[in-house]
């Protein structure tokens, strides 16, 4: 088996070439191509790792042929046209955690800056006068901070706070009660955070809600005297806004390290009064950069080589310890999901995927991931777990997850059910011996049988002389047959039959099976 190919495209610690290497990947660093060299060579990789100078645009993953996962080296992943990746089944990774305390300090700094007017008064110093009458700052102990973003950094940053003696409150819609408590910070709505806070600092991604969350009208609601802090991402403030602001007085100082454009070669907060910034070195620490890359390599070679899934934007994370025990279920997901969709006439506009007795105690995500990439193969033929929610959202249908903590019949089951238009149509199964995935019902009829290679699924009468009428014509027409399953609801009412056989069958050979006497339906299938 071919060693997986990955390629860091930006410049990172050497150290993670060398993990990628180590784990069983071939890995080539080439940097500084530009989009059409990039676009040139991206066809020969399965995994793409980069830091902020790549773009990885439409374009480039439209040649990506063998792309499975692109891993970025930090947190922020504008860079990543994200909808055109998972459209594409690529996987894409950050490292949140490995430059956290680093951004985290950089806020702190920030703020600190802020409130002493440090960068002027060391500029004027430096220049040869000694305006030490020209500053009066203000102490932070005491003070209100508001977070926007309460989330892993956010957090970070509300204990040096606290640390500080300063009063934190935040606001996040995510952020419950509990953690609230548990990081010590007070809930608030935005419009309590703008009326009370005297420092704001923002700790939020750059999303459709967040964009412009500190707008003009936000930015006229604040305290007056307030001091602002930005070290998140660019464009979650409105910056002539803010210009305005500073120049009136109604915000005391602001301190950017991330603009809207970057690089910030011209901006309309440069030389406002207190206002200072950096360019984006939030995550500029030396121990920062060893981390962010060493949890990238990790992170993609866990995905590459043994199926493991952490800290993904648009998928379900899975950790390589947990892939060898889910992996049965999801092979037995995938298939529930292919025969429904293959059986399923119409459009379908709800699935449901119900977990019982050990199965609803293992990660659902991953499940329904499986599910819907089975399912999803009626539309689309490359079509995996990373694109198949995208696909399932893209054409409106509604996913439910249900998870059943009673044991029934089966120690462990699956059942994956479809609304269509003639009402809904349900499949179920389970796990044999060491993992091997078996179908066991069928629209309601009981039916144990393994989904594999081509098989033929007929409902027909149960009537004497029917096995023999199908033997016959698959014998008669060089069709051998390797595995025969059979199903009833009653005797003498519908049964089903699901047989395997060693090749597709012609199109004339289905149109006599369809002809015999007594059958209701005929479909082929495939797994």
């Amino acid at each position: 088996m071919a060693k997986p190919r990955v390629l860091i495209s930006d410049k990172m610690d050497e150290n993670a070439a060398r993990i990628f290497a180590a784990r069983g990947c071939d890995v080539d660093v080439i940097t500084g191509d530009t989009p059409d060299q990039l676009k040139a060579r991206i066809g020969d990789y399965d995994g793409l790792a980069i830091r902020s100078s790549t773009k990885v645009t439409a374009d480039i993953l439209a040649a990506a042929e063998r792309l499975k996962v692109i891993g970025r080296a930090g947190i922020g992943v504008d860079n990543v046209d994200i909808p055109a990746a998972s459209a594409k089944g690529v996987v894409v990774m950050n490292t949140p955690f490995g430059n956290s305390i680093t951004t985290a300090e950089h806020a702190i700094a920030m703020l600190f800056a802020l409130a002493r007017q440090i960068p002027e008064a060391n500029a004027r110093t430096q220049a040869g006068e000694w305006p030490k009458n020209g500053f009066m700052g203000v102490e932070v102990t005491g003070k209100t901070l508001g977070l926007i973003g309460a989330g892993n950094i956010g957090s970070i940053v509300a204990a040096r706070a606290i640390g500080l003696r300063m009063k934190v409150i935040a606001y996040d819609p995510f952020l419950t009660p509990e953690r609230a408590i548990e990081i010590g910070v007070e809930k608030v709505a935005l419009d309590d955070l703008l009326a009370r806070a005297d420092f704001i600092t923002l700790h939020t991604p750059l999303t459709d809600e967040t964009r412009n969350i500190l707008s003009a009208e936000n930015l006229a609601r604040t305290k007056p005297g307030v001091r602002i802090v930005n070290c998140a991402r660019g464009g979650l403030i409105d910056e002539d806004a803010l210009a305005a602001l500073l120049d009136n007085g109604h915000v005391a100082g602001a301190a950017l390290d991330v603009f809207q454009t970057e690089p910030a070669t011209a901006s309309p907060l440069f030389g406002k009064p207190n206002f200072i910034c950096t360019p984006h070195l939030g995550a500029s620490t030396t121990e920062a950069q060893v981390n962010v890359a060493l949890q990238v390599a990790e992170q993609m070679a866990d995905y590459l080589v043994a199926g493991g899934v952490t800290n993904a934007l648009n998928m379900p994370s899975l950790s390589a310890e947990e892939a060898p025990k889910l992996r049965p279920y999801m092979k037995l997901a995938e298939n529930l999901g292919s025969l429904v969709g293959q059986l399923a006439h119409g459009a379908l506009t709800e699935i449901s995927i119900e977990r019982e007795g050990a199965a609803a105690e293992l990660s659902g995500k991953p499940i329904t991931g499986a599910v819907l990439a089975g399912l999803m193969r009626r539309y689309s033929d490359t079509v995996n777990m990373v694109n198949a929610p995208f696909l399932a959202k893209e054409r409106g249908l509604d996913v439910r997850e249900v998870r059943h903590e009673r044991e029934g019949v089966y120690h462990t089951l699956l059942r994956v059910t479809v609304a269509t238009e003639q009402g809904p149509r349900s499949v179920a199964g389970t796990l044999f011996g060491a993992g091997a995935p078996r179908l066991v019902e069928i629209f309601g009829v009981g039916i144990e049988a393994e989904l594999a290679g081509h098989m033929l699924y007929i409902v027909n009468e149960d009537a004497p002389g029917f096995i023999g009428r199908i033997g016959s014509l698959l014998g008669d027409n060089g069709i051998n047959i390797g595995t025969f399953h059979l199903g009833r609801r009653d005797t003498g009412g519908e049964a089903i039959l699901l047989l395997s056989v060693d090749q597709p069958l012609p199109e004339a050979v289905v149109g006599q099976a369809c002809a015999l006497e007594g059958v209701r339906t005929v479909k082929l299938l495939s797994f």
